[in-house]
């Protein structure tokens, strides 16, 4: 079963913005899974110029989004935002499967 990564339109455009500034159209986030910090499980989200063979893509509004499969477990029915406030702005993930996270917000367990 496929996993289903949904992108706010806020994260679209944000998306759209930084490959335009990077002028490159096939270029995307490449967000991922990874072990680590206090709750054992964190995000990270980098600039891809493409997808990797086996990475899934998600597209919505000229902006993409590159996943890897074993990321791609953890991720299924996120919603991927993008939030501006006065005191930050980055992207945001909304993940159904997060039985708990650590304090600062940075880790998470499933």
């Amino acid at each position: 079963m496929a996993s289903t990564i949904e992108i706010s339109d806020k994260a679209a455009a944000r998306i759209a913005k930084l490959s335009a500034e990077k002028a490159k159209p096939e270029g995307g986030l490449r967000l991922g899974v990874k072990g680590g910090g206090c709750s054992g499980l964190s995000y990270f989200i980098d600039w891809a110029d493409g997808p990797a063979r086996l990475d899934q893509v998600y597209e919505k509004g000229g902006a993409r989004v590159f996943v890897d499969p074993k990321s791609a477990i953890f991720l299924q029915g996120t919603v991927l935002d993008w939030q501006q406030t006065l005191m930050q702005s980055g992207f945001v993930f909304r993940n159904p499967n997060v039985k708990s996270a650590c304090g600062c917000g940075e880790s998470f367990s499933v």
